[in-house]
């Protein structure tokens, strides 16, 4: 029975977060039979009693900082060459969040969004870094929002990537979140859990990436040894249960937001519904720009990591451009019409209002 259970909780804790992928440090060889790719440098900073690991690429304004989603780490954003295409002209940090690879995560306090976006705060001012582009993936797309909801002067832009932004019903997130329950969650990430999580991973992985292929540089750069840690499990199942609600503690904010945004997403993703998370935030985010990319699941930054530089780029011409109550026209970077369960939806859509307000009479936001 305890093993039915655990099997259940890791399989729905992983529909929700199965941002893990085929192992591990060192040269050793994975079940698809690559071997790893050279470990990334690290880098460690302490913020609030807490130690972060990131890594450091290029340089300029205005910076760009990576935020990975559930169950993932530092490597993703390698792994996908988004790290590389960003540092070109930006200073780019990417962290492993709280309780993933090799970041902290101490029992403290609870790590919602804003717990977590506290502490980068903390690291990126100890770091020099002033008025980032934010570029948050899934999960990380809640932190990126906690970062520019609660300190707007501290952000410049936001790009969210395959986020979750209502709390649209999961009956698999209360599961998913088991790993973090007192006893029975210590218990279960210390014996079953990382040998289930192993032996789920080449199928939770494909989910993930559908209808795309799992591309080789992921299968032989990402470290999911770091992921079958009892630590990093914790953080994964934490994060599970906080997603619903966070999300609803956050969906009556958006209208507070007064920066570019690019939102991008793929059109099949498997995990988080584009039609009722990314276009719904679009309409309702006057001057954002959505960008929603055929043939491309929840890893849409593997596949399409183009596009996704792009938005960064969009975005940060746009911040350096505005000011608070300049003129703003974010690029864009589509165009076209999507039905998404029928209604449809604009894949990218320009506006001239000016920041922060609102359209005027007679024009209408979609």
């Amino acid at each position: 029975m305890v093993l039915a259970t655990a099997l259940a909780a890791l399989t729905l804790q992983a529909c929700t977060a199965p941002e893990v992928g085929p192992t591990a440090a060192g040269a050793e060889v994975q079940p698809h039979g690559q071997r790893d790719s050279a470990p990334l440098p690290q880098h460690f900073v302490e913020a609030n009693g807490v130690k972060l690991r990131f890594v450091e690429r290029g340089s300029g304004d205005p910076p760009v900082v990576l935020l990975h989603g559930d169950g993932s780490m530092i490597e993703d954003f390698a792994t996908s060459g988004l790290l590389d295409l960003t540092a070109g002209p930006h200073r780019v940090l990417a962290f492993d969040r709280p309780g993933y690879g090799r970041s902290e995560r101490p029992r403290d306090r609870e790590w919602t969004p804003e717990a977590q976006a506290e502490v980068l705060a903390a690291a990126l001012a100890r770091l020099g870094v002033e008025r980032p582009v934010v570029v948050g993936h899934s999960w990380g797309t809640l932190v990126a929002l906690a970062l520019a909801l609660d300190r707007p002067a501290a952000v410049s832009g936001l790009v969210l990537v395959s986020g979750y932004y209502y709390p649209v019903p999961r009956p698999a997130a209360a599961l998913a979140a088991l790993p973090a329950v007192p006893v029975l969650g210590d218990a279960m990430r210390y014996t079953v859990a990382p040998v289930l999580s192993a032996l789920l991973s080449p199928v939770l992985i494909a989910k993930a990436f559908d209808p795309a292929p799992v591309p080789p540089r992921f299968a032989a750069g990402f470290p999911v040894r770091l992921t079958l840690g009892p630590e990093h499990i914790r953080a994964s199942a934490e994060d599970s249960g906080l997603l619903m609600p966070s999300a609803a503690g956050f969906e009556h904010r958006y209208g507070e937001l007064r920066l570019p945004v690019a939102i991008v997403a793929g059109a099949e993703d498997r995990i988080v519904d584009p039609g009722l998370h990314s276009v719904r935030l679009h309409r309702e985010l006057p001057g954002s720009t959505l960008r929603v990319v055929p043939g491309q699941g929840h890893m849409v930054h593997h596949g399409a990591a183009g596009v996704v530089a792009n938005a960064v780029e969009a975005v940060a011409s746009a911040a350096r451009q505005a000011q608070v109550s300049e003129a703003v026209r974010l690029p864009c970077l589509a165009s076209g019409r999507q039905p998404f369960g029928g209604v449809p939806a604009p894949l990218c859509r320009a506006q001239r209002w000016r920041w922060p307000i609102r359209p005027p009479a007679g024009e209408t936001k979609t």
